[in-house]
């Protein structure tokens, strides 16, 4: 039988050991991306050549002073105002059935077509063509869909009254 392990010794690398070992492993990943390599030094020369390396390190240095002109920009009327309304147009989108706005936007953009194809004529429109063109069931169906919409916004509009 074997003799037991009583023992472990224990190998500390020196520091110059280290070094030796991790600038091989770096020899080794440098020869393995040459091409990487050589393609972000072209990058970094072009951006040197037309100065936008000067520019970075002008922006760094300055940053306090753009941190500030930026967020007084920010914090200017007009961009509040963009921002509420952004946020209030995405809880609006996010409150509505995509399939209702997918419909409502195919049927927006077919009437649009369908609004090119009759643009050249000028066709002057008189109340009695107004009346009958009720009874086509396509027009009948859109203006009955914008009237209850706009019943449905009056509504909306009475209760922020209240």
């Amino acid at each position: 039988m074997a003799t037991p392990i009583t023992s472990i010794k224990r190998t500390e690398r020196t520091e110059m050991e280290i070094q030796q070992e991790k600038l091989s492993e770096l020899q080794k990943l440098l020869a393995e991306q040459e091409n990487s390599i050589q393609k972000i030094m072209e990058i970094t020369g072009e951006l040197h050549d037309i100065g936008a390396l000067d520019a970075l390190q002008a922006m760094l240095q300055a940053k306090e002073k753009i941190t500030g002109i930026a967020v007084g920009q920010v914090s200017r009327e007009p961009v509040t105002n963009l921002l509420n309304n952004l946020m209030a147009a995405a809880g609006t989108l996010t409150a509505l059935n995509p399939t209702t706005i997918q419909k409502l936007s195919d049927s927006v953009q077919r009437g649009l077509h369908e609004a090119e194809l009759s643009n050249g004529h000028d066709q002057k429109i008189g109340p009695l063509q107004l009346m009958k063109a009720l009874n086509d069931p396509d027009i009948n169906r859109a203006v009955s869909f914008g009237m209850n919409f706009l019943k449905g916004m009056g509504k909306g509009l009475n209760e922020q009254n209240e």
